[in-house]
C-alpha cells in the first residue's frame, strides 16, 4: 500500500517503504500535526513537572506559590518544548529537501512514560521522531540526522542571546497575578534554561548508541561526527552537571 504524504490517511509504518515518489516541501498531514502537537504539549508538561520538583513538589508549588508554577510550565513550553518541534522538523525538513518520503510519528507509550518519571523527579522522555525510507544513502542519513543536534545548537546560541541580554536590559518588573517579576530575571531563566535543555539535547542525541543521531552521523563521516559529538557531548554533560549537581 502506497503513502502519499499532504492526505488524511493512516499513518505509515515507522520505517517507510513505500516506492511512491514525494514532492519537495510537501504539507505534513492531519495525523502527523496531531503527533506534533500532542508529544509538544505533554513533553513540555512534563518538563514543567520536573521544573517544579516533580509530582511533590509541583502539589506544594500549586498550592503555596501557583503563579510560580504557571511561570514554570510556560518557562517549559518556550525552551523544552520549542527545543524538541525544532529538532524534529529539522529532521523533517532535511529528508524533504533530498525528496524523502518523511514523517514524524509520536510514540504514546514513552510520553506516558515521560510524564510518569516527571513526578519522580527525573525524567527519561522520547516521545516520537521522525522515520523515512531505510534504503537512502549513508551520506544524506547521516545528513538528516546530524540536522536534529545541529539545530539544538543553534538553539542553545539564539538563547545565550537572551541570556547576555538579561545583563544590559533596562529596569523593570512585569506583574504577573501576585509576583513581580523583573525583566533581566525573566530574561536570565528563559535563557539559562534555553541553553542548559538544548546543549542537554544535543548532547544526548550525538551519543553513536541506539537509534540516536550520533550513531548514523559516525557511519556516513567520522570526522564530522567527531566535530559535532565532542562539543556537544562536553557542553551537555556539563549542563547536567550544572543542573543535577550546582543547583
Amino acid at each position: 500500500m502506497s503513502w502519499r504524504p499532504g492526505g488524511n490517511r493512516a499513518p505509515p509504518p515507522k520505517e517507510i517503504r513505500s516506492t511512491s515518489d514525494v514532492e519537495s516541501g510537501y504539507r505534513p498531514s492531519r495525523w502527523e500535526l496531531r503527533d506534533f502537537a500532542l508529544s509538544y504539549v505533554v513533553l513540555s508538561i512534563s518538563f514543567g513537572v520536573l521544573f517544579a520538583g516533580g509530582g511533590r513538589g509541583l502539589l506544594d508549588s500549586a498550592r503555596e506559590m501557583p503563579e510560580l508554577t504557571a511561570y514554570l510550565f510556560v518557562l517549559s513550553f518556550l525552551t523544552a518544548g520549542v527545543g524538541f518541534v525544532v529538532h524534529e522538523l529539522a529532521h523533517r525538513m532535511v529528508a524533504v529537501q533530498f525528496g524523502r518520503a518523511a514523517a514524524f510519528r509520536a510514540h504514546y507509550g514513552m510520553l506516558v512514560l515521560g510524564v510518569a518519571t516527571a513526578l519522580g523527579g527525573f525524567i527519561f522522555a522520547a516521545p516520537g521522531g521522525v522515520y523515512h525510507r531505510r534504503d537512502v544513502p549513508r551520506r544524506e542519513r547521516g545528513l538528516i540526522a546530524l540536522a536534529g543536534p545541529v539545530s539544538n545548537l543553534v538553539l542553545a546560541v539564539g538563547f545565550g542571546v537572551v541570556l547576555a541580554a538579561s545583563f544590559v536590559v533596562p529596569g523593570g518588573t512585569l506583574g504577573i497575578g501576585s509576583v513581580d517579576y523583573s525583566y533581566s530575571g525573566l530574561l536570565l531563566t528563559i535563557g539559562g534554561a534555553g541553553v542548559l535543555i538544548n546543549c542537554i539535547l544535543a548532547g544526548f542525541n550525538m551519543l553513536p548508541v541506539g537509534p540516536l543521531d550520533g550513531g548514523k552521523v559516525y557511519m556516513w563521516n567520522g570526522l564530522v561526527y567527531v566535530a559535532v559529538a565532542l562539543p556537544s557531548v562536553l557542553v551537555g554533560a556539563a549542563s547536567v552537571l550544572f543542573v543535577f549537581v550546582a543547583l
